[in-house]
């Protein structure tokens, strides 16, 4: 069942050991991909874990890198193309809807946990765009604020 914003229960900051009990407590259900949703509703949530190497985490600033074009050893190889996950995000930039972030602790970066997954609040996609990333492929970009909580 696709559930967007709050997850009932579930607090920001809350830490969650790893994957399964993410999916398990319905705040990421894919227990690989990085961004959960489908092309035509949206998308629920995004993993910051740093599986991409063009990600930029500011803290309440996010520019996410979207997803595919990598090799198993999560080289990027090929051109992103804005479909399924991509799409699903692009979709909440244009019906403002927001997604809830988790950051994993394999992310390079000082808001990352020391360990597992942190739920870190609902982001708005404010905007999404097409660039060269690092390795010369064409990627998508996604800004990502954090939503105001009360």
């Amino acid at each position: 069942m696709r559930t967007f914003g709050e997850i009932p229960g579930i607090k920001v900051g809350q830490l969650f050991a790893n994957r399964r009990e993410l999916h398990d407590s319905g705040v990421h259900r894919p227990l690989q991909a990085g961004i959960c949703g489908s092309a035509d509703r949206g998308a629920e949530s995004v993993v910051l874990s740093g599986g991409y190497e063009d990600d930029e985490d500011l803290g309440d600033e996010i520019i996410y890198t979207g997803h595919g074009g990598q090799d198993r050893s999560g080289v990027q190889i090929a051109d992103q193309k804005l479909v399924n996950q991509n799409a699903a995000l692009a979709q909440n930039a244009k019906k403002n809807i927001p997604v809830r972030l988790i950051r994993g602790a394999r992310l390079r970066s000082p808001f990352a946990p020391v360990k597992g997954f942190r739920y870190d609040g609902l982001f708005d996609v404010k905007r999404y765009w097409q660039e060269n990333g690092k390795a010369g492929h064409l990627i998508w970009r996604f800004h990502l604020v954090k939503r105001a909580s009360g």
